[in-house]
């Protein structure tokens, strides 16, 4: 039976010992050992263990209760200080964060992404799918280890955080997904110049790998929002000098996130062999190209939040997406046709393919009503609003900006103070302000604290903040939850997102002790 306690600070371990009536006198030495691990509210470092050896001695005497004193320093430890601990332990940590990944909202468009563009590769008779899924899933772990070092080495810990913030990457990325939509439309073909064929040809690789990898780097980028809040330790090690154990737990940290999309990269290949796929493929690649003109506004919006355009608010990305959705809902039905397309006759149909396509129809229509409903008072979804800018709508909780602020505060009304380091363009930061901190129960613990948001991406002094950030707490994460007493003590820290409101109502629960 494996016991589990939990200790802060300096404990000291009390080790029973039994001696028999038949125990020799003498001094004996026993070796005691401790397995630990080092925690925080969200993130554990590798197991260690300690060991000290205790002397004891059996006199004369009656039977007693004896016991051995430990004394045992909890220092903290690096998560990359691997000497002393179990190399397995770090590399599941990685494995395990690259899988936890994945259920970031940020991966989601990229799903429809990467089949569109697959989808287009497989009317090449040419390529091969298994390497070309093989070659994005490789590409999507080069350039996550490659950027990510780079990112660390040139722009600090929070590299990865500024460029998926950074308003022109944004645009790019828009672009990006506009045009390969309207290549799904049948507008034009992407094809490579002629002198790129050729110089590919003469290596005898001409499977537009080029084509592959750069989606990989696209994919990298837009998902750095998400993912920083999981490779928050191991850039932090990598921006101070330390090397090799960094890039191995980005290596394995990206394969993880990586591989499911290797299958997503084999699917459109296998559609394509199902008996009379020509028509009703090209309607799946049209309907992922509106998907892609949907994906290209959380990109713009982001470049808006940056620059305070204030034109691509909630309401109208929200309204935007709608009649996106709407359009796929007419498409389907026939009433908008493509250059690829046949001409939809329902009177000359079968009635089990008109039944098809109304099957496939209605749920567009009613996704579309479900998205527009949210401009006129309806709640959606969290995580469909994670993607869209803040809502400016009525809260019951009043933030300030300042750090020296809050502790003004802090200390004229005796509490402690709540920081949420957040982003303009951090999706998981949305998700938590949608999702968790909008319950009731959080928001009445929440309003017992001074409550400071730092935005360490763009706007007032981010710089600063996000200093202060790496320098005390050794994280860039985005979001990343701390509390405060007055006198500037850290009473706990809650790092990343969590779906799981329970947990975080402990860690505020924790803060008011």
């Amino acid at each position: 039976m494996i016991i589990t306690k939990y200790h802060k600070n300096k404990p000291q371990f009390k080790i029973p010992v039994q001696i028999n009536d038949d125990t020799p006198l003498g001094s004996y030495t026993l070796k005691s050992t401790v397995r630990y691990q080092v925690c925080n509210e969200g993130l554990c470092y590798p197991p260690n263990e300690y060991t000290q050896n205790i002397q004891l001695n059996v006199v004369e005497g009656p039977i007693r209760n004896d016991y051995a004193i430990v004394n045992f320093d909890f220092h903290k430890k690096s998560i990359l200080d691997i000497t002393n601990n179990k190399i397995g332990s770090f590399l599941l940590l990685s494995l395990s964060m690259g899988f936890l990944a994945l259920l970031t909202p940020c991966v989601f468009p990229m799903i429809p992404i990467t089949i569109s563009f697959f989808l287009k590769r497989s009317e090449d008779k040419n390529t091969s799918p298994v390497k070309g899924a093989f070659v994005y899933m490789l590409g999507i772990v080069m350039t996550f280890t490659l950027l990510g070092m780079l990112l660390a080495i040139f722009l600090g810990a929070s590299g990865a955080t500024q460029l998926a913030s950074n308003p022109y990457v944004n645009l790019f990325i828009a672009f990006l997904f506009a045009y390969f939509a309207f290549s799904l439309f049948g507008f034009y073909e992407i094809d490579l110049p002629q002198s790129l064929k050729r110089f590919s040809l003469e290596r005898e690789n001409s499977e537009g790998y080029a084509g592959i990898l750069f989606m990989a780097l696209t994919f990298t980028i837009t998902s750095f929002t998400c993912t920083v809040a999981f490779m928050g330790l191991i850039l932090v090690a990598a921006s101070q000098g330390q090397w090799f154990w960094p890039i191995i737990g980005m290596l394995i940290f990206s394969l993880a996130f990586a591989s499911p999309f290797f299958l997503l990269a084999l699917f459109p290949h296998y559609l394509t062999k199902l008996p009379q796929s020509g028509n009703w493929l090209n309607s799946v690649k049209v309907i992922m190209g509106f998907l892609e003109i949907a994906a290209a506004f959380k990109f713009i919006s982001n470049t808006d939040l940056v620059w305070n355009w204030n034109i691509f608010t909630y309401e109208i990305v929200l309204f935007s997406w709608s009649v996106i959705i709407f359009l796929c809902f007419l498409y389907l039905l026939g009433l908008i046709r493509f250059k690829n397309d046949s001409k939809v006759s329902f009177s000359s149909m079968r009635l089990d393919q008109t039944i098809i396509r109304v099957v496939f129809a209605i749920p567009f229509l009613l996704f579309s009503l479900y998205l527009v409903s949210g401009n006129f008072g309806y709640n959606i979804n969290g995580t469909i609003e994670s993607y869209l800018p803040p809502k400016k709508a009525h809260s019951n909780l009043d933030w300030v900006n300042s750090l020296e602020e809050g502790f003004r505060l802090a200390k004229a009304d005796n509490k402690n103070i709540f920081i949420d380091f957040t982003g303009v363009t951090c999706t998981n930061c949305r998700w938590m302000e949608t999702n968790i901190f909008t319950e009731e129960s959080v928001e009445e613990l929440m309003q017992k604290f001074v409550l400071v948001s730092l935005y360490t991406d763009a706007g007032e002094n981010y710089i600063q903040k996000r200093e202060y950030q790496i320098n005390r707490f050794k994280t860039a994460a985005l979001p990343y939850y701390v509390i405060l007493d007055k006198n500037d003590f850290v009473i706990g820290e809650f790092p990343g997102m969590s779906r799981n409101v329970n947990d975080f109502q402990d860690f505020l629960r924790k803060g008011l002790n």
